[in-house]
């Protein structure tokens, strides 16, 4: 009898060995593998040096290259100079930080407060309010309908315009709701059998346990309203309101704005390539430098609530 079990096991477990999907991999597939991820890590930061090294290299040598450097002859701040002493980049840039800061906490706080009212059992509305909202999510408005609306509130021409129109992301707020409702049912009832409401729950319970889900969360939103230039263009009317991803994209297309600064070419004022790289450069450092604080929360924020939602 033991040898008819035996002649049924599968032959790597015969052999004494373990089954394919638990082997090492081969050496040539190892090998596969770091060269994709070594080209993939070139063919980012190839570029990203680029327009480290152009936005640092002097005029001379970017005219030379053909408009770019791979690596400055003499490192100069000239570029960054120009760019940081203009007043258009300078407002622009605490524009930016004004509208990711503001927005970012409003955001985070419209979608905290919806997400816990949503993940309730036995809410009001629940299920028709959720269906609503995504609804939104597979057939957005349009670009006309949305100015019309805006425009309608009275917000053209106003910071409000940058935010309001995108307060609350759906996907976001799934996430959100669904982590909410994978916290222990228990944990909700021990705390209304203690007296607390609803608010009190959801700031001495919920919260302090979705630090990671709000820290992703509000990256999202942070990186969404920094690096949008298109509701400037769409909502503002007053160029001396755009936010610097604005500025960025009138300077690298159209050489708008420090028009004191650049050379003629063929009739056409035109931004040097060392100042367009600088600004670049301006225009992503600052939400590049948060990603190394907010990384270690995507596994347990974004992807637990994603799969329990």
């Amino acid at each position: 009898m033991s040898l008819g079990l035996d002649e049924q096991k599968p032959a790597a477990e015969n052999r004494g060995g373990r089954p394919a999907w638990k082997e090492e991999p081969h050496p040539l597939t190892q090998g596969a593998k770091a060269v994709a991820l070594a080209l993939t890590i070139l063919m980012v930061a190839v570029p990203f040096w680029v327009v480290i090294a152009t936005s640092f290299a002097p005029g001379e040598q970017i005219t030379q290259s053909g408009g770019w450097a791979l690596w400055p002859q003499t490192w100069t701040f000239d570029s960054y100079d120009k760019v940081l002493s203009n007043e258009v980049t300078t407002h622009a840039l605490l524009v930016s930080i004004g509208v990711t800061v503001v927005g970012t906490f409003f955001s985070l706080a419209c979608t905290v407060f919806l997400a816990y009212a949503l993940s309730r059992p036995g809410i009001v509305g629940g299920k028709p309010i959720m269906l609503i909202i995504l609804f939104t999510f597979l057939f957005p408005p349009g670009i006309i309908p949305s100015y019309l609306v805006v425009h309608s509130l009275g917000l053209v021409d106003t910071y409000w315009s940058l935010f309001l129109p995108v307060l609350v992301n759906v996907f976001n707020l799934v996430v959100v709701r669904g982590f909410f409702q994978g916290i222990p049912e228990e944990l909700y009832e021990a705390a209304r059998l203690d007296g607390a409401g609803e608010v009190r729950t959801l700031f001495t319970i919920v919260l302090p346990l979705s630090k990671a889900v709000i820290a992703v969360v509000g990256l999202f939103y942070a990186v969404g309203y920094w690096n949008d230039f298109f509701r400037g263009l769409m909502y503002l009317n007053d160029t001396s309101m755009y936010p610097l991803q604005t500025v960025l994209r009138g300077y690298v297309t159209q050489g708008d704005g420090l028009n004191s600064e650049f050379s003629s070419e063929g009739g056409v004022a035109q931004a040097p390539q060392s100042m367009k790289m600088a600004l670049v450069l301006i225009a992503t450092v600052p939400i590049l430098c948060v990603y190394p604080f907010i990384q270690r929360y995507f596994t347990k924020g974004v992807l637990t609530g994603a799969i329990k939602s």
